[in-house]
């Protein structure tokens, strides 16, 4: 049985009147390993994650976690947003407690398990401070130490490191392949990227989707040894950007983009 398991799964928005359709009979399934997947903006890979959390529901299909439909959010499903979503009146350490708080755990458990996770994203010391203190990669470590904070056995990160410089990004991306490399969990990772580059390098699987309505139109094994960092300059690993690159390419001729909505498109907008 998969981890997660996506079955024709369809959404629609309405913008200014006008229907939107975002995704097309979506379907793949993730067991534990590494999945990033990548396709033109605004082909509904935000709107999947979303769904996939239990943030969104499908206008029909489904997603089925360890068999059973999601239909609500999940303590076993957390998500990494790529604005990062910290509350600026609470502190590092208060955003992370906020959803153990929500899970009905103790004061003292919240405290002892939002600085465990504090430290192992490397922000020991800065458990006090609030999110206009920090920069945004350390924003996003907290971002993903609130997410790990809930123990899930899957993390989905959209578009995790879109907003950083190089630098930051390069160090982020190491640190969550080190949490993912870890025996416990989550052992199951979706990231949504835009970087087909990062995906190559952090992805055991790539899937790419088409333009709006998205749906998979392929996808590339990426069997390259880990750590890959010293193999992203081999001919193998750009040989898998390319297969990559093509897949892209094809999709954005299947159908044409009718506007220029992102990737999520509230109903009430």
């Amino acid at each position: 049985m998969a981890i997660l398991d996506f079955q024709s799964v369809s959404k629609s928005f309405t913008k200014d009147m006008t229907r939107i359709d975002v995704l097309e009979e979506v379907s793949f399934t993730v067991d534990e390993e590494f999945v990033c997947i990548v396709g033109p903006s605004g082909c509904g890979k935000s709107t999947l994650l979303r769904i996939a959390a239990g943030l969104e529901h499908a206008d029909s299909g489904q997603i089925l976690f360890k068999g059973d439909p999601v239909i609500k959010p999940t303590q076993k499903i957390a998500m990494v947003f790529q604005l990062f979503g910290l509350l600026p009146w609470k502190t590092a350490i208060e955003n992370v407690m906020l959803p153990l708080e929500i899970a009905g755990l103790d004061k003292e458990t919240r405290s002892q398990r939002a600085r465990e996770h504090l430290h192992n994203v490397e922000l020991d010391g800065f458990e006090g401070t609030y999110p206009h203190d920090l920069s945004g990669g350390m924003k996003q470590r907290v971002g993903i130490a609130r997410a790990l904070a809930l123990r899930p056995d899957v993390l989905l990160m959209d578009e995790p490191f879109s907003s950083l410089d190089e630098l930051t990004a390069k160090t982020l991306r190491e640190m969550v392949l080190k949490i993912w490399r870890e025996p416990e969990p989550p052992n199951t990772f979706i990231m949504v990227s835009h970087n087909v580059e990062e995906a190559v390098l952090m992805a055991d699987r790539v899937l790419v989707m088409s333009s709006r309505p998205g749906k998979v139109i392929g996808e590339v094994q990426v069997d390259i040894p880990r750590p890959r960092i010293d193999h992203c300059r081999g001919t193998q690993y750009f040989d898998s950007v390319d297969d990559v690159v093509g897949l892209l390419e094809k999709g954005k001729k299947m159908r044409p983009i009718s506007n220029n909505t992102p990737d999520h498109v509230p109903a009430s907008e």
